[in-house]
């Protein structure tokens, strides 16, 4: 059963009510719900959903993968599926799918650890007009060093790395009270 509407509600919901300074920001995405829009379809080009993972080891470092076409060392992440039935099984998702970690992984908490609403810049080449994406993160832990298999369609490295590196400053913030 595909993510639906009232889930994303009922997850922005809780989200909200453990960081009531993010309601704003997720104003947007409210709007776009109470128009009937489907934002779990990467084809909502006005803004749409998409669910990413911050995996931490037992040594307190963070999953980094160099994702091939943004160029850039990020976390694990991506849009959803249909198949998907929750925003959080959606991030582990993109986590097998992108490092092949499926071991021991087990989430820190229900709720999104940070929601991330920010611009994503025409792309001529795939017929995408300016949008945004909601980035529903995710905290899991790992135990054990995990063997990593890349899917190297989308991702060319990866690094574990002191959670401090995560550029993000709330994303970074939230991470470490979470794991404190």
């Amino acid at each position: 059963m595909p993510i639906t509407a009232d889930h994303i509600r009922a997850t922005v919901a809780e989200y909200t009510d453990a960081h009531p300074e993010d309601k704003h920001t997720l104003a947007p995405l409210g709007d776009l719900l109470d128009q009937g829009a489907d934002v779990t379809s990467r084809k909502e080009f006005r803004g749409h959903v998409t669910a990413g993972a911050v995996v931490v080891n037992g040594r307190d470092e963070a999953l980094f993968i160099h994702h091939v076409a943004l160029d850039k060392w990020l976390t694990p992440g991506g849009h959803l599926e249909p198949e998907d039935a929750t925003l959080m099984g959606a991030a582990l998702r993109e986590l097998i799918e992108e490092t092949g970690i499926t071991l021991s992984v087990s989430p820190v908490q229900a709720t999104p650890v940070h929601v991330d609403v920010h611009p994503i810049p025409a792309n001529d080449s795939k017929g995408e007009g300016a949008h945004w994406h909601a980035d529903f993160r995710y905290l899991f832990r790992t135990s054990g060093d995990q063997a990593v298999k890349l899917q190297e369609e989308e991702v060319s490295g990866y690094a574990w790395r002191s959670v401090d590196a995560i550029a993000d400053e709330v994303l970074c913030s939230r991470v470490a009270a979470a794991l404190r």
